[in-house]
């Protein structure tokens, strides 16, 4: 497919997991302006709800999760990513037929932008922007309809979406990293599905989007639901060598005018 082979203008650098950075980057994106990213300074779903010491604006529309991983849990995604395709269970789904919207990650070191993206693009049907001709509102119009490749690519061609990306991707106070380097942190966005309300783990490395309802026993609720997900990433999945995380929320300032 022609469409596969375009060209990258994204620069390889990774975004810093720093909730204004993200903010201002979906805001140049298109996203509504009450849109927001905020630090979650407590994986414990008391201490974050109205009345708790480290409260969040409610509701929570989704979880952004930064963490160090081992080289094997790394390796082992790719593994079971090509497993499936080599057994004819590659992810397929777009449109209608897709319960949250995903993109694969075809981008360098850009695992936190597809987070950002994958939290952003699942919100619930009224718009998950303020303006029609908006960078995001394009993607979703172009890109929804088509398979994973496609989307992919479609993504990876965009370079008006670059040129915003690469402009946050130089911003934070963190030693800038580049395309080359070895980069230790990997994002994954927990987010409610608008169309079945399950809590779905979204991760361009994977093989599509991952439900864990079951795991939830049924739990829909963004705020505990995610962060008991939460708990259990930084739990089992840390690079005992080094286990740092981070974690973001994706709320509305004023949820009024959203």
């Amino acid at each position: 497919m022609a469409a596969l082979n375009v060209k990258d203008h994204f620069s390889g650098i990774p975004l810093e997991s720093d909730p204004e950075i993200f903010t201002d980057l979906v805001h140049a994106l298109g996203a509504r302006r009450s849109l927001e990213f905020r630090d979650v300074l407590s994986i414990m779903t008391e201490d974050l709800i109205p009345g708790g010491d480290l409260a969040l604006p409610h509701p929570v529309h989704a979880l952004i999760l930064v963490y160090n991983t081992s080289p094997e849990y790394e390796s082992g995604i790719r593994a079971e990513r090509q497993k499936a395709r080599d057994e004819g269970r590659g992810y397929a789904g777009h449109g209608d037929s897709e319960p949250a919207i995903w993109f694969e990650q075809t981008i360098r070191h850009a695992c936190g932008f597809f987070a950002m993206l994958h939290a952003v693009l699942n919100l619930s049907s009224n718009g998950h922007t303020k303006e029609p001709d908006s960078l995001l509102a394009s993607l979703l119009r172009e890109t929804i309809p088509l398979e994973p490749k496609a989307r992919a690519a479609a993504l990876k061609g965009s370079e008006g979406i670059a040129q915003a990306y690469n402009r946050a991707a130089v911003r934070g106070s963190s030693q800038l990293l580049h395309a080359e380097d070895v980069v230790p942190g990997h994002y994954v966005c927990f987010v409610a599905s608008p169309k079945d309300g399950h809590i779905y783990e979204l991760d361009g490395g994977k093989n599509g989007p991952v439900d864990h309802d079951e795991f939830l026993d049924g739990n829909r609720d963004m705020l505990s639901g995610g962060l008991k997900l939460v708990r259990d990433f930084v739990e089992s999945k840390l690079d005992p060598a080094n286990p740092h995380f981070h974690l973001m929320a994706l709320v509305s300032s004023d949820e009024a005018s959203a």
